[in-house]
């Protein structure tokens, strides 16, 4: 179980509670959100304080008050599936909840916005990227020209070219095994492939739960478009957080674990826990992602026109 401040509402003191490692039973006395387990309370916090409570365990049961309350209270219920992804989700109707305004505010977002974030998305993958290669090799410097041709919307598709030299460098220099073969990028693949695509779908699914949880719907994408894709737009926002996965699977790589083994998954969910750094402040994956979501609130409501980009830290320096 997780309790986390809802970014960029420290003001307000809105948080969320996600409950995923454990089960619990949601129940409410005296205004207060009661977590309890074998009967046996083990975490309480006001209704009032809460923006969303995220529920991605199986075996959680609920009270109707509770339900209820946390409704009243402005805060909205997401119910996780079993690839961890939002299925459903108990919003409150009243009219001083924020989440109508927000989805209000996303769906008359222009063109204009969209497509200047999206290059700022795209220009930071690519410069994130480019740190995940060793400075002795010209792919490094490569990737920054790249990342300073992407222009609004990235019509000239400057993120593909990147991928193409991104992938090709990624184990180059580093590795003990395949020595000078350049890696190929499969979607399907297995083995590395594997590991990455698992790495990418943790981050994928923070990031849903984040968007629901901030009143922004996940089908709505700024860039990414497909009828039969439910999270197009985390599809958007994950594209910075890839290298850090990346990161994280050349490392697994190195220490041996080239399938999606017990370990090997075990690594990779320590993710989440991943030091960043955004402006002066050092905080973690998981932390980052609520900072960027709500940043894309704040943009699409008119008041900033930047996303709060995080990037990792020291890590990824391979030299």
């Amino acid at each position: 179980m997780q309790v986390i401040f809802l970014a960029g509402e420290i003001s307000s003191m809105k948080r969320t509670i996600e409950i995923s490692t454990e089960p619990a039973h949601l129940s409410v006395r005296d205004g207060q959100l009661l977590l309890k387990r074998d009967g046996e309370t083990f975490h309480q916090a006001p209704c009032e304080d809460l923006g969303a409570v995220v529920v991605d365990h199986g075996q959680c049961s609920y009270t109707h008050h509770a339900l209820l309350t946390l409704a009243e209270s402005g805060a909205a219920v997401i119910l996780c599936d079993r690839r961890h992804l939002p299925a459903a989700v108990v919003l409150p109707l009243s009219d001083h909840s924020t989440l109508g305004w927000r989805l209000a505010d996303q769906i008359a977002a222009g063109e204009p916005l969209k497509k200047q974030l999206w290059r700022q998305l795209v220009r930071a993958k690519i410069i994130a990227q480019s740190r995940n290669i060793s400075r002795s090799l010209p792919a490094r410097k490569k990737l920054h020209a790249l990342a300073d041709e992407v222009r609004s919307g990235d019509p000239s598709n400057v993120e593909a070219q990147a991928a193409r030299v991104y992938w090709h460098n990624w184990l180059l220099d580093v590795d003990t095994q395949f020595g000078d073969k350049p890696f190929r990028r499969d979607q399907d693949g297995d083995g590395l492939n594997g590991l990455l695509n698992y790495g990418y779908a943790i981050v994928r699914a923070s990031i849903g739960r984040a968007l629901v949880a901030a009143g922004l719907h996940p089908s709505l994408g700024i860039h990414h478009h497909n009828r039969s894709n439910a999270f197009c737009l985390a599809d958007d926002l994950i594209e910075p957080f890839r290298p850090v996965v990346d990161q994280r699977v050349r490392d697994l790589h190195l220490e041996g674990h080239d399938s999606l083994s017990r370990t090997a998954k075990a690594g990779l969910l320590e993710l989440m826990l991943r030091p960043m750094r955004l402006a002066e402040e050092r905080l973690v994956l998981s932390a980052a992602i609520g900072r960027i979501v709500f940043s894309l609130t704040e943009c699409f409501a008119g008041r900033s026109r930047r996303l709060a980009i995080p990037e990792a830290i020291g890590a990824w320096e391979l030299d």
